[in-house]
């Protein structure tokens, strides 16, 4: 009997739509019918198929957030797949970047890559050109198809047909066409009468809500309920600026006869865009007062939301700068205690802080993202300015490594700084107060560093992850940019939190149980960029939080 290790292959299938996958026998299982024949040939040379399936059905080659292919490349940095098999190489991508990408990792674990229908070897060069050949065809051919469904598009939007989207309030849907729903027509010619009468989008958002009127409610192909809530400002705004009650379709800016039936009289429609008009010529003619806000755009709160400037008057003209969270939880102190805060404090904190180290303040853009947690406030800033800065200084003549580490022990107690590859993470164990009304202080806390404990940033942001990611392997949500549309939050954010659904075991389990290192926040893991190797995982968290001393429990 020979002792030859047999060889474990791993089968990936993929398409585009999910048209056809309800069939008892669909595309999928032709190509891992296809991929097992060929594997069953090699069966001489030990191959032999893993029992795991990795189909992503409905998922598009342009990209590489695709659950089953996330959960392929986990197992080959695990070890346990020697050579993936696929149809056709587009099944794997269509994106030359990123096969370049999934090559590269392939390569690093000494993994083969087979195609049944073309056949090459990604170890040579002459492979290697074959595949950047093939991709390119792919690519291009995968380009055009987008450029001949734009052009379709704007075809049938110069014809005055209505191309999908939200129905709007006033209209339903019958064979692909918009038809007059003659009780909420009513109630469109009702809001933009109102909004004449009353002169103030705000006042009529009031006045709607009053009244009980609320916006479309409508029922997705899911049988998810969408729709039915009061209106908002913004809301209001695109409803009556909206051309489509006219009979009108617009593209790109141009505006066509539609197909539809008009449901608001043009002379009344033209008298609100009047108004309109005549309100913001007068709004851009004030004088605005100024909004000093150094930390705008790269301060988060707790639950990873962005906190946006604001400020109040108060009697006598005086005025109160605030940062204020975008959270949905904002108005639930058990899920962000800081639903706001003053911005001042906060400034002076987060500038002294640079300073004692030397470098340049928030509007130098050497700070990426500020992050405001109950017992701390974490400071990202780009490592090669930071190196530079210090050279500068006293600090010149140690190598990196060393320069860091020389910085990290002239800290304050509590204090500590990480190296977090590409940028650096000082923590400062700075409490945050918000009380009565005033605006508060930030005071510092005992010397002492907070104690490890259940985090509830932490837990809530690996639920969302699990759960986002069960949506995406359901079929529920086919796409993570349908997904950030879905939770109404950025891609960027959105894909980085689902990077926390494959973190390992062992972190996820010290998490829940409360026993991870107690200067890990959540903003560790969604900046740092998390490997899909367990191992690397926990290296990368221990060098991140090294400063506290404290390792992940076995």
């Amino acid at each position: 009997m020979s002792g030859r290790q047999p060889i474990r292959c791993a089968i990936y299938t993929r398409k585009s739509s999910e048209e056809g996958l309800e069939q008892e026998f669909n595309s999928l299982d032709a190509q891992r019918e296809a991929c097992e024949a060929y594997i069953l040939s090699q069966k001489a040379e030990g191959w032999t198929v893993i029992s795991d399936h990795f189909d992503d059905g409905g998922y598009s080659g342009g990209t590489l957030e695709r659950p089953a292919l996330r959960a392929l490349l986990a197992e080959i940095e695990a070890g346990r797949v020697d050579v993936v098999v696929v149809y056709k190489i587009d099944r794997l991508s269509r994106s030359l970047m990123d096969f370049a990408k999934l090559v590269e990792v392939l390569d690093r674990k000494n993994v083969t890559f087979v195609s049944v229908t073309q056949s090459f070897n990604t170890t040579t060069s002459m492979g290697r050109l074959t595949l950047n050949v093939l991709l390119s065809f792919a690519q291009f051919e995968r380009e055009v198809t987008g450029e001949r469904i734009r052009d379709k598009f704007a075809a049938s939007k110069k014809k005055g047909m209505w191309m999908g989207g939200n129905i709007p309030l006033g209209y339903d849907l019958q064979a692909r066409k918009l038809v007059v729903n003659p009780a909420e027509a009513k109630t469109v010619r009702l809001i933009f009468q109102r909004y004449l009468d009353l002169g103030c989008v705000r006042v009529l958002r009031d006045d709607l809500k009053q009244k009980g009127i609320r916006s479309k409610q409508w029922i997705s192909s899911t049988q998810t309920a969408h729709g039915g809530l009061f209106f908002e400002r913004g809301g209001l705004y695109c409803l009556l600026r909206n051309r489509l009650y006219i009979g009108e379709v617009l593209h790109k800016g141009a505006s066509y006869p539609g197909e539809h039936e008009a449901i608001v009289p043009v002379d009344l429609f033209d008298a609100v865009q009047q108004r309109l008009a005549t309100t913001r010529r007068r709004q851009l003619g004030k004088r605005s007062a100024p909004q000093d806000a150094p930390l705008a755009g790269i301060l988060f709160d707790e639950a990873g939301s962005p906190m946006t400037p604001t400020y109040s008057v108060k009697p006598g003209g005086r005025r109160y700068r605030y940062y204020v969270s975008t959270s949905d939880f904002r108005d639930d102190p058990a899920k962000v205690s800081i639903p706001r805060i003053p911005a001042a404090p906060l400034e002076a904190v987060v500038g002294n802080a640079m300073r004692r180290l030397a470098l340049p303040g928030s509007d130098s853009g050497i700070i990426r993202r500020v992050d405001i947690r109950p017992d701390s406030i974490a400071i990202r800033f780009e490592r090669e300015p930071g190196l530079r800065a210090w050279r500068t200084t006293n600090l010149r003549g140690f190598a990196e490594g060393e320069l860091i580490r020389q910085l990290a022990g002239s800290l304050g107690p509590g204090e500590a700084l990480a190296d977090g590859g590409n940028a650096l993470l000082l923590t400062l164990p700075v409490r945050a107060r918000f009380r009565g009304g005033r605006a508060g202080m930030l005071a510092l806390p005992s010397a002492s560093p907070p104690p490890a404990g259940p985090d509830r940033s932490l837990i809530k942001a690996l639920a969302r992850a699990h759960r986002w990611k069960d949506w995406l392997m359901s079929g529920e949500v086919r796409s993570v940019d349908a997904l950030a549309i879905r939770v109404g939050q950025e891609r960027r954010h959105v894909g980085r939190t689902l990077s926390l659904a494959f973190l390992s075991p062992t972190i996820t389990k010290a998490i829940l149980r409360g026993v991870q290192p107690a200067g890990l926040r959540l903003a560790h893991l969604l900046d740092a960029d998390i490997p899909l190797s367990w191992r690397e995982q926990d290296a990368l968290i221990d060098r991140l939080v090294r400063a506290e001393g404290r390792a992940f429990p076995a």
